[in-house]
């Protein structure tokens, strides 16, 4: 196996990974790579800033029943990005974080590093940029990452974001979460030294331990969480989550399980939002009530 072609066990031929580094010249520009599996209730919050954001848009839809690809085409044709759209299927079951991705083998088709490497591997320029399906960028963050190409295009960097949760109680109300500071690389070169491996509880994005690295400012985008949902179904069991290897999941759990029980007093560093008649707390979170929030975020 090179790196530049990583083949399935199972010979899928159309799911082996192609680097498209290895056969030529990569455009320049910013791709978003999603990998999306029913996220339609979050698309319309999702997906029109991002378009504003970055130079193209890679939708990688994992077996949705909820209408996700049909919506996407038609938001992107409402901002005037269906040229910029990209869909394909990727039509096997993929393990769940925890004991099952530790399971998987991780050059199998259902593997989540497999599943990766190929979704990344459909991006065609310089950059890519993991988002997911629950992440919603203010006005000022879509305008940083859209600034963001020229300052990293000559010299290869990596690019850190920092994301709070809000959990979506009502369309008036909603709860955001100060406390969990997750901080991690979002934006990545494309190239051989930047390819997915099998971690622990989930896959892992490899990059050079001397790579440039830029942290992007707090408070330009937040995860959706809707206390009405299953918001841990990506996971083998919430027995997994570990305070060691997975801090964030500890904490979300604890959160989340304490909302739905009525028991929102129990829960330090947490902001409790009440959106104005008439406009979605998603919306007042994104337009007004974040931007709005002194820096550094703090209770």
């Amino acid at each position: 196996m090179s790196i530049g072609l990583i083949r399935n066990r199972e010979g899928s031929a159309d799911f082996n990974v192609r680097w498209p580094w290895t056969s030529g010249h990569l455009q320049p520009g910013l791709t978003a790579v999603l990998r999306l599996k029913d996220e339609a209730r979050n698309l319309p919050w999702v997906l029109p800033p991002l378009m504003r954001a970055v130079d193209q848009i890679v939708l990688v839809d994992n077996q949705s029943t909820d209408g996700t690809v049909d919506l996407a085409r038609q938001i992107a044709e409402r901002e005037g990005a269906a040229g910029r759209l990209h869909i394909t299927e990727y039509p096997f079951d993929v393990s769940r974080c925890g004991p099952e991705h530790l399971e998987t083998p991780g050059d199998s088709v259902h593997s989540l590093t497999h599943f990766y490497n190929w979704s990344f591997s459909q991006a065609q320029t310089q950059y890519s940029m993991k988002w997911d399906g629950d992440m919603v960028l203010t006005p000022e963050g879509a305008a940083l990452v859209a600034d963001v190409g020229w300052q990293i295009a000559t010299e290869e960097t990596i690019v850190v974001f920092q994301h709070h949760p809000l959990y979506v109680e009502s369309p008036q109300v909603a709860y955001f979460d100060i406390k969990l500071r997750n901080m991690e690389p979002w934006i990545y070169p494309q190239g051989p030294d930047y390819t997915y491996i099998k971690g622990f509880d989930w896959e892992i994005r490899a990059f050079p331990d001397d790579v440039r690295r830029m942290t992007m400012p707090q408070g330009l985008c937040f995860e959706l969480k809707w206390l009405d949902m299953d918001e841990f179904a990506h996971w083998s069991t919430p027995e997994a989550f570990d305070p060691v290897r997975s801090p964030r999941k500890v904490r979300e759990y604890e959160v989340f399980t304490a909302l739905v029980e009525g028991r929102s007093g129990d829960v330090d560093c947490l902001h409790r939002i009440v959106a104005p008649e008439g406009v979605h707390v998603v919306d007042h979170v994104a337009q007004t009530w974040l931007p709005r929030m002194p820096r550094p975020l703090s209770t």
